[in-house]
C-alpha cells in the first residue's frame, strides 16, 4: 500500500499499542500475580511505581531520537527493546526476596517502552494538521490505554490460566502485528542542521526559549500536581479483594473492559479539546476524574461497586489523557519535538510515580475508603488552584492562541 503523506489521526492508535500493552502487564497482570504471591500492597505499589519512573527520563533520550536515525528506525527499535524486555520479566520468579531485582527489569521494561512513543510524538507534531492535534492526541491515549487494557487483561488472563511465559510470549506477538501499521506513514528522515555540537546547542537555545513563554512555565507546573492523574488505575487490581472481587471479574474489568472505556474516554477527551479548548479538558476532566473517586469511596464494598467504579473511573482518565496530550502539543511547537514532547511527559509522569506510592501507602496505612478520599480531596484542591492562576494569565493575555 501506498504509504500516507500525511499521518491520519486514527493510525496513531495502532502505533501506542505495543507501549500500552507493555505498561498493561506492568500495572495491572503484574501486581495482581505480585500480591498472590504473597507481596503486601504497599511493596506492590512500590515496585510498579518505581518502573513508571521510567516516564520521568524521557527527557534524556529524546534528544537521541531528535539528532539521529529516522522515525521508522527508531519506532522499530523500540519495539523490539520493548518485546524483550517484557520476555524478560515472564522469566522472573516472583519472590519477596527477588523484590529488587523485579523492580530493576521492570524499570527497564518502562524505558524500553517510553523509546516507543518518541517517534509517534514526531509523526503528531509534523504531519498532523493543527485543528486535529486534538483528535490525533484522543487516538495517541486512546492506544495506549486499549494497550494497557489488552496487556493487562489478556496478559492476567493467559498468566492465571496458562503460565507466565505463555502470557509474555503472546502478547509480544501481538505487539508487533500491531508494529506493522507503521508501514502505512511516510518515514520522516532525521534533518543533520550541520555539526552535532551545533545541533546541541540549538536544540538547548530552542528549549531555553520555550521555556521562556509564560504559558508553557504554567504547564509545567501544572502536569505535576495530581490532577486527575489516575495513580489507582495502577492497583485495581491489587485491592480488587477488597470489593471481594473475583480474579476472573479482575481480569475482564480492569483489561479489556477498562481499555475500551477508556480509549472511548480519550477520543471524546480529544474532541472536548479541539471544541473547547485544553484548559478547560484538562481542568474540567479532573473535576470528573476526583468526583468519580470520591463516590466510590463512599460507596459500599461490593463487586458491583468495584465493577462500576473502575469503569468510569478508566472513563474519566481516557478524557484528562487526551486533554493532558493537547495540552504539551499546545506549547512544545514543531522543532525538536521528540526532545520536548519527553521533557514535558517526563515531568507528567511525576504524580503518577509519587501517587501511586502514595495510594499503596494509605492502603496499608488506613483503609480503601480513605486511600480513595484523599486522591480525590488533593485533586480537587489544585484544580481550584490553577483555575485562578489561568483566571489570572488570561485576564494579563498570557495565553497565545500558539506556540511556534
Amino acid at each position: 500500500m501506498e504509504p500516507q503523506k500525511f499521518t491520519k489521526p486514527f493510525y496513531i492508535f495502532f502505533l501506542m499499542m505495543p507501549t500500552g500493552i507493555s505498561q498493561g502487564f506492568v500495572t495491572v497482570a503484574l501486581p495482581f500475580l505480585l500480591t498472590k504471591n504473597g507481596f503486601p500492597v504497599s511493596l506492590t505499589a512500590g515496585i510498579v511505581a518505581f518502573g513508571l519512573s521510567a516516564n520521568l527520563w524521557r527527557f534524556i533520550w529524546g534528544p537521541v531520537v531528535d539528532m539521529s536515525l529516522s522515525l521508522h528506525k527508531w519506532f522499530w527499535i523500540a519495539v523490539f527493546a520493548t518485546i524483550a524486555s517484557l520476555l524478560l520479566i515472564c522469566f522472573i520468579p516472583l519472590t519477596i526476596k527477588g523484590a529488587a531485582f523485579i523492580s530493576l527489569i521492570v524499570f527497564v521494561s518502562q524505558v524500553a517502552a517510553t523509546f516507543t512513543v518518541l517517534p509517534v510524538n514526531g509523526f503528531i507534531a509534523k504531519s498532523i494538521k493543527e485543528n486535529k492535534k486534538g483528535e490525533a492526541s484522543g487516538w495517541y491515549q486512546a492506544g495506549a490505554l486499549v494497550g494497557v487494557g489488552f496487556g493487562g487483561g489478556a496478559g492476567l488472563w493467559l498468566a492465571t490460566h496458562f503460565s507466565v511465559i505463555t502470557s509474555g510470549t503472546v502478547l509480544c506477538i501481538v505487539s508487533i502485528l500491531f508494529a506493522l501499521t507503521i508501514l502505512l506513514f511516510k518515514d520522516i528522515q532525521h534533518v543533520k542542521e550541520t555539526t552535532m555540537l551545533n545541533e546541541i546547542k540549538i536544540l538547548g537555545k530552542d528549549i531555553y526559549a520555550m521555556i521562556k513563554i509564560p504559558v508553557a512555565l504554567f504547564v509545567m507546573i501544572l502536569i505535576i500536581m495530581p490532577i486527575g492523574c489516575g495513580a489507582m488505575a495502577n492497583l485495581w487490581s491489587a485491592v480488587a479483594i477488597d470489593w471481594k472481587t473475583g480474579v476472573d471479574i479482575v481480569v475482564l474489568v480492569t483489561g479489556l473492559l477498562t481499555g475500551v472505556v477508556s480509549a472511548i474516554g480519550c477520543v471524546v477527551g480529544g474532541l472536548i479539546a479541539d471544541k473547547w479548548g485544553v484548559w478547560v479538558a484538562y481542568l474540567g476532566c479532573g473535576v470528573i476524574c476526583a468526583l468519580v473517586t470520591i463516590l466510590m469511596a463512599i460507596m459500599p464494598e461490593e463487586p458491583v461497586i468495584y465493577i462500576t467504579g473502575v469503569l468510569v473511573y478508566g472513563f474519566s482518565m481516557g478524557m484528562i489523557y487526551a486533554a493532558f496530550t493537547a495540552i504539551i502539543f499546545f506549547v512544545i511547537g514543531k522543532k525538536h519535538v521528540a526532545t520536548k514532547y519527553s521533557l514535558l511527559a517526563s515531568l507528567g509522569n511525576l504524580p503518577v510515580v509519587y501517587m501511586t506510592t502514595f495510594d499503596g501507602w494509605m492502603h496499608d496505612k488506613f483503609n480503601s475508603r480513605i486511600m480513595l478520599s484523599a486522591e480525590a480531596a488533593v485533586g480537587i484542591l489544585f484544580v481550584v488552584i490553577f483555575y485562578l492562576i489561568l483566571k489570572r494569565m488570561r485576564y494579563k493575555k498570557l495565553i497565545p492562541l500558539i506556540v511556534e
